[in-house]
C-alpha cells in the first residue's frame, strides 16, 4: 500500500524530531504538528503495521530501514525545493508551506532530473 502524502509527513515530522531530540513520542508528533494526540496514535498504528516504525513498550518511536528511508527521501525533497524557492526571492515562509506540498507532488524522474540539472541557488 502506498503511503499518503499526510503519511510521508508523519515520517518526515518523526525523521527531524528524532534528529532534533534524539526520540520520538506520539506527543511531541501531536505537539509539532498541532493535531490531537488520538489522530496521531491512530497515524502511528497504521504507520507500524506497514512496517515503517516500530513503537517500544516505554512509547519510544522508531523509523525502520524502509521508514528511515522514505522520511530522507521525503526531507531531502523538502530542502531541495524550500532553498531553491528562497533563493528564487520567495519569503521563508512561503517557501516552506510550497516546499511541503512538492515534496510529495514530484515523480521520482523529475526530481532526479531537477538535482541532475543543478539548479544553482540564486539561478
Amino acid at each position: 500500500m502506498a503511503l499518503t502524502m499526510s503519511r510521508e509527513n508523519y515520517l518526515k515530522i518523526i525523521y527531524i524530531l528524532k534528529k532534533a531530540n534524539g526520540e520520538v513520542r506520539s506527543i511531541d508528533i501531536a505537539n509539532y504538528m498541532e493535531l490531537s494526540k488520538p489522530s496521531v496514535c491512530a497515524a502511528v498504528k497504521q504507520l507500524q503495521t506497514q512496517g515503517y516504525i516500530i513503537k517500544a513498550g516505554n512509547g519510544i518511536i522508531e523509523l525502520t530501514d524502509r521508514g528511515r528511508s522514505e522520511a530522507e527521501r521525503v526531507f531531502e525533497r523538502h530542502c531541495f525545493f524550500e532553498e531553491k524557492l528562497i533563493a528564487a526571492g520567495v519569503s521563508p515562509e512561503q517557501a516552506h508551506a510550497d516546499a511541503a506540498r512538492l515534496e510529495h507532488a514530484v515523480s521520482n524522474e523529475s526530481f532526479n532530473a531537477l538535482k541532475k540539472a543543478g539548479l544553482p541557488a540564486g539561478s
